[in-house]
């Protein structure tokens, strides 16, 4: 458990510390997803040790997956 802790934490870094400027959609639904995962994982983690700071994380990386997901949506039309 502390393991898989660990890497997901270190992921979740990564994750957020990664470039979000993406060539295609594909690419933007894959690291939405990604974002979706990593999220859930921390959250598990949350429940059972109540750490502020996995907290902090789960909020910072649910911003990042909102903007990604706003760009996926698009503009709404104007008629």
């Amino acid at each position: 458990m502390a393991k898989k802790k660990i890497t997901l934490l270190e992921h979740a870094e990564e994750f957020e510390g990664r470039r979000h400027t993406f060539k295609t959609t594909s690419d933007r639904i894959l690291s939405s997803r990604e974002a979706k995962e990593l999220i859930l994982g921390i959250n598990d983690l949350y429940k059972e040790s109540k750490d502020p700071e996995l907290m902090d994380l789960m909020k910072r990386l649910t911003v990042i997956k909102q903007k990604i997901e706003k760009r996926l949506r698009g503009r709404p039309d104007k008629s």
